[in-house]
């Protein structure tokens, strides 16, 4: 049975915010203790200048005593001191350049918000000091406002325009909800090698990244059954985070360094995280975090890596991934954490090449750091046709990679450059070679010591920027009757390779179809064969070429799906081409070989762009493809239940039959999934999630292909609950 519904009801409305409003920021059930920090310092001073930014900023809404004002909230008084004492003074601070001044939200400098931030707290009697306070994020987080956390009832009482409850009225007794973090287990090691099938604790699920559900509640025979079960609107934006659930609470990502902890069964927020980012940094997708012992990580916008209190949503600690404070590293994949170690990878087109820096999980310090770009006189160093180590580029690991508790090895895969043009052609001196190692690679690493145990290069100088960048799924299988613990992977043209874990050997390689750059692969070590007609033209007289995929995919970074037991992997994908046109000298192009790239449809198009196909992994057979009209926008999820989930452009969210590729639910959503769906399971009830939120890049690079498919008109984002009614 098919069924279909349309939710395109709004989960969510702007609404204005005063210092006093319903905040993101702050604990939604329950008192809990927060960690001993320092008093919020200011100067009598800086006081005095933010009383004077007050009459021409504020008084006009608060009112000349700030709890007399027509318009906006009581800046003094048991109502501010009840939302606000306790909290760390990032959050207020934060509250205040987001809402504030109604007319010029965010744009008076930060040092007059500081000084402000004086004014108010001297209003309430906390008399200043010598030291000023000094408006930067990371001091910030470690700071609070003086006085006792207000207790869960006197927080909510605070935030509402009916005025506090007169305190000679006794509210009648009601029980408070249960709170799940209160039994919050840490996610050790072993957890981690054995996941409970209610859980979802990586952004794959598990470590070994097959994003499988062995969850079979929800099944081909009641899934015409499956409807919503709660909904969230999360901070607007584009939003390619995939959710982690674990004891009930899920913590979800968002745009602008937003993480909460939501109820898992209810979306109730138990706490949210909302980052200041500094004034020069704008915020960045990010595909994943990570849950690790008794804290959650992920990677920020300004460069660094930060870790919360899974039970608070507390700053434990906050350090910078890169060197130089004033060119913070570029972070859009998100952590690893494997064997007591935080591993985060970073992109941009940094001199040198791209890196993984790892810290120990629960102190921060830098424990190691990889270099995918190997300097000349190191192992693969000669491999960039000459080029000096600083002026080499790629090697990005802008997605997560994956662990295999077997092994006890992380795989990851780096990106290749987009500066082609020096590898191009071969200098012809011995020894060099333009394979521009680690790209396009799996490089396996010992998370203890951060050295590389074996690699193998799946393509070697890559002129067309398809990356080898996406999950290495691991898993048990056999090949040529022999068992083997084998890693998959593939590239934007969904070309895979089969690896054997431990060692790096080639396996096989399996084509979905989507490319006609590679022509087929050595049976014994995988060497590609490659169309070189394809290949950018190396002099003046350049002509256009027709590659596909397109350098957005084909098969790119939202992931595939495998099933354990039957062996087969689910796949989505956008069937396009690209025509590599070259530019005039002098002009900007994609690639510095002088080459644009302009979106597509493949020669024999239909107009049918969406892709979902699955195969056998052991028997390397295609089982069935499923096309559409829209182009694929989010990862896959398979169940025990029979079922594949996944996403498209035109915000569909829709349930196949897993051995026949047949229809058989669908819902719709209000903008597009630009994650991947995951399940889980509270109190025997199992869950459905997927979050929505248009304007990734990957989803982003499709829509001309399909005019008439609307995009969402103003920035969004939720998520989405599904559960057997």
């Amino acid at each position: 049975m098919f069924v279909k519904t349309d939710s395109r009801t709004l989960v969510g409305s702007s609404v204005v915010l005063t210092l006093l409003a319903i905040s993101t920021s702050t604990p939604s059930l329950g008192q809990r203790p927060i960690p001993e920090r320092d008093p919020v310092p200011f100067s009598a001073e800086q006081a005095e200048r933010g009383r004077s930014e007050y009459r021409l900023s504020c008084a006009q809404c608060h009112g000349e005593n700030l709890d007399d004002g027509p318009f906006a909230q009581p800046l003094t008084g048991s109502r501010f001191r009840d939302r606000w004492v306790g909290q760390t003074a990032d959050r207020l601070y934060t509250q205040m350049r987001s809402t504030m001044p109604p007319d010029n939200i965010g744009q008076l400098p930060r040092q007059t918000y500081a000084d402000l931030f004086a004014f108010i707290l001297q209003s309430n009697g906390i008399s200043p000091g010598e030291e000023a306070l000094v408006p930067d994020a990371g001091t910030l987080t470690e700071l609070v406002i003086p006085g006792t956390r207000s207790s869960r009832q006197a927080s909510m009482r605070s935030v509402g325009p009916a005025g506090s409850i007169p305190q000679d009225v006794a509210l009648p007794e009601w029980p408070s909800p249960p709170d799940p973090l209160d039994d919050f287990a840490p996610v050790t090691d072993e957890l981690m090698a054995d996941p409970p099938a209610e859980s979802w604790l990586h952004w794959r699920g598990t470590d070994d990244a097959m994003g499988f559900s062995h969850l079979d509640q929800i099944n081909q025979r009641n899934i015409d059954r499956l409807g919503v079960s709660w909904t969230l609107s999360l901070p607007p934006g584009p939003n390619e985070s995939t959710p982690l659930v674990h004891d009930g609470v899920m913590f979800v990502h968002s745009y602008g360094d937003n993480i909460q902890a939501l109820h898992a069964a209810t979306g109730d927020e138990l706490w949210h995280y909302s980052r200041d980012l500094p004034e020069d940094s704008r915020p960045t997708v990010k595909r994943n975090i990570a849950v690790y012992g008794d804290k959650v990580y992920a990677g920020t916008s300004d460069g660094n890596v930060v870790a919360l209190d899974v039970r608070t949503g507390a700053v434990v600690f906050d350090v910078p991934v890169g060197d130089d404070p004033d060119s913070p590293a570029s972070i859009t994949g998100g952590p690893l954490v494997a064997r007591g170690k935080v591993m985060q990878g970073v992109g941009g087109r940094i001199p040198g090449g791209g890196y993984l820096q790892a810290f120990d999980a629960e102190t921060g310090e830098r424990a190691w750091r990889f270099y995918v770009i190997p300097k000349p006189g190191e192992p693969g160093g000669d491999s960039w046709n000459g080029l000096p180590w600083e002026e080499r580029s790629g090697g990005t690991i802008w997605t997560s990679g994956s662990y295999d508790n077997e092994s006890g090895l992380i795989y990851i895969g780096p990106a290749p450059t987009y500066d082609t043009g020096p590898l191009l052609t071969p200098i012809g001196q011995p020894g060099f070679t333009n394979d521009a190692l680690y790209t396009n690679s799996t490089v396996a690493i010992d998370p203890d010591t951060g050295e590389i145990v074996w690699h193998y290069q799946h393509y070697r100088n890559d002129q067309f920027d398809l990356d080898w960048s996406f999950e290495r799924i691991i898993f048990d299988t056999e090949v040529d009757g022999v068992p083997r613990r084998a890693l998959i992977t593939a590239n934007k043209g969904g070309f895979y390779d089969a690896l054997d874990a431990s060692s790096g050997q080639y396996l096989y390689s399996y084509d979905m179809g989507l490319q006609n750059l590679i022509l087929g692969a050595n049976r014994e070590t995988g060497e590609k064969i490659i169309d070189f007609d394809l290949y950018p033209d190396p002099g003046p007289n350049k002509q256009t070429k027709l590659v596909c995929p397109h350098a957005g995919g084909g098969r790119s970074w939202i992931p595939a799906s495998l099933n354990p037991n039957t062996k087969i992997m689910y796949v989505p994908a956008v069937e396009t081409c690209m025509n590599l046109t070259p530019v005039p000298e002098g002009e900007n192009s994609a690639l510095s070989t002088g080459y644009q790239w302009h979106l597509r449809p493949r020669p024999d198009s239909d107009g049918r762009y969406g892709h979902l196909q699955a195969f056998n992994v052991e028997t390397r057979e295609m089982i069935w493809t499923e096309r559409q009209r829209a182009p694929q926008s989010s990862g896959v999820l398979a169940t025990a239940g029979g079922l594949v989930f996944a996403g498209a452009l035109d915000r569909w969210l829709t349930a196949y039959d897993d051995t026949t590729g047949e229809t058989l639910w669908q819902t719709r959503l209000n903008d597009v999934p630009n994650s991947a769906p995951i399940s889980y399971e509270v109190d025997g009830r199992q869950y459905i999630a997927v979050v929505v939120g248009y304007g990734g890049a990957q989803v982003a690079s499709f829509p001309s292909l399909t005019p008439e498919i609307d995009l969402p008109a103003a920035p969004s984002s939720s998520v989405w609950v599904f559960e057997l009614r």
